[in-house]
């Protein structure tokens, strides 16, 4: 994952951020502690994608702002796992690091773009 070219394509870089934490989670040993982070985190880090391709099919400005909505809460959530595993499992706390980054930015953008879209939404009301 490291040195990989920076992808613009939100659909593409959703869908390899999902991939990175589905590789990243076949990498945390199974314990007691882990097991439970692990299916929080494949299911948080895999669903913004699948969020932001909804919202990329969304029916009105609303539903779209709901959807990248979600994406941007599981964006965060995900952070908050990757933190999780690296407490629990130091050895692979860089690796954890490079996928918060990733889902750090990714949180970021989902921000701009709702509030860019309430901005624009806001500029033709009467």
């Amino acid at each position: 994952m490291p040195n990989e070219k920076r992808i613009y394509d939100l659909e593409e870089r959703t869908a390899k951020f999902g991939e990175n934490i589905i590789e990243f989670a076949k990498k945390i040993p199974k314990t007691p502690i882990t097991i439970p982070l692990i299916s929080q985190l494949v299911r948080s880090g895999t669903s913004i994608g699948s969020n932001y391709c909804e919202a990329d099919c969304a029916e009105s400005r609303k539903d779209f702002e709901h959807k990248l909505g979600i994406s941007k809460k599981e964006a965060k959530e995900s952070k908050h796992w990757l933190r999780m595993v690296a407490k629990a499992v130091p050895e692979l706390k860089e690796y954890a690091k490079t996928l918060w980054k990733e889902s750090n930015e990714l949180q970021l953008i989902f921000i701009s773009i709702i509030k860019k879209s309430k901005i624009n939404k806001n500029k033709f009301e009467i």
